[in-house]
């Protein structure tokens, strides 16, 4: 049996950790992308209500939160016209621990000035296809991948109806969810794990009110211009053709936080640097953050992510 004190992770594990983040350099370095580092601590903390974030104090009075993304800072940077950018970055969520979920993690995030949401869909097939060595990825779009496994029209179907579907997957009191808690819901329950069995899955055109930090279609501004990938069931990347309007970006902050007090959650504050970052102009780019802890159970076929984690939180 093993002792506490000992590490969850191989030997074998670790090293086949530094072999992936030596292709992954490599793969950026040939696309001359710039490898940054910036603060673990932060003064404020991203809203959304799907994400909860770890604190401390400093100097008994004033809080830092350990970032949940490496996302805000790396965005500044762009503004000062860095260039394209990528970070291997540790970060924290507060409550999440499970199969595929630890509170503390690793994160790939980059960032491709120039690029569209369609240049980097690709760039993200041929990064997954030098370190799996898989087939290019598949794309299918949200309305279509719903309509398909539910028969539902997420966008124009009725708010009851997605409330009586969940009734199947034993949720609690579905009535109390909102649109897009049953949505996410579904997704998560029936579709997920049916996408990249085998090829890997990006879904696009999630709804304009699931556009966290990305721009909504011009032609179909009920649609956001974000993507999420899939390899055998598994959530592994998100990604964005960033959102560069300022104010935009203020309003939606300021509904998470609404969201958060009508949840009875904490609330914190806004990240005022980004946003006068923001202000001050941000290029057209696009970014996207992948699991790295995931990704390396996918290479090792890994049952529990504290397989492939030197010390897991319960040991640590």
């Amino acid at each position: 049996m093993m002792k506490k004190w000992q590490p969850t992770a191989t030997r074998q594990m670790l090293q086949l950790r530094a072999q992936l983040y030596e292709k992954l350099r490599f793969f950026f370095k040939k696309r001359q992308v710039l490898e940054v580092e910036t603060p673990t601590l932060s003064q404020a903390a991203v809203p959304t209500p799907m994400i909860e974030p770890f604190y401390t104090s400093y100097h008994s009075s004033k809080r830092l939160f350990l970032h949940t993304s490496p996302e805000l800072p790396m965005k500044r940077l762009l503004v000062m016209g860095y260039g394209s950018l990528y970070q291997i970055a540790k970060v924290f969520r507060n409550g999440e621990f499970g199969r595929w979920h630890h509170p503390e993690f690793t994160l790939l995030e980059w960032y491709r000035v120039g690029f569209k949401q369609q240049d980097l869909i690709e760039e993200v097939s041929e990064l997954l296809q030098t370190v799996l060595d898989c087939q290019p990825v598949e794309i299918f779009s949200y309305p279509e991948l719903f309509n398909q496994h539910t028969q539902l029209q997420p966008l124009t179907c009725d708010l009851k109806e997605l409330q009586n579907y969940l009734v199947q997957f034993q949720v609690v009191n579905p009535q109390q969810c909102d649109r897009d808690a049953c949505l996410q819901l579904i997704m998560s329950s029936q579709i997920e794990p049916t996408l990249g069995q085998e090829r890997p899955t990006i879904v696009t055109d999630f709804p304009a009110s699931q556009a966290a930090l990305a721009r909504t279609r011009v032609d179909k501004p009920e649609l956001a211009e974000r993507f999420e990938c899939y390899v055998k069931g598994v959530e592994l990347a998100n990604g964005f053709y960033e959102l560069a309007d300022v104010q935009e970006q203020r309003t939606r902050f300021e509904q998470e936080l609404v969201e958060r007090q009508r949840l009875g959650m904490a609330t914190y504050p806004l990240d005022e640097n980004f946003l006068a970052a923001l202000e001050a102009g941000l290029p057209l780019c696009s970014g996207v953050a992948l699991g790295i802890d995931r990704l390396l159970m996918l290479l090792a076929n890994a049952k529990h992510i504290k397989e492939v984690l030197s010390f897991s939180i319960e040991n640590g």
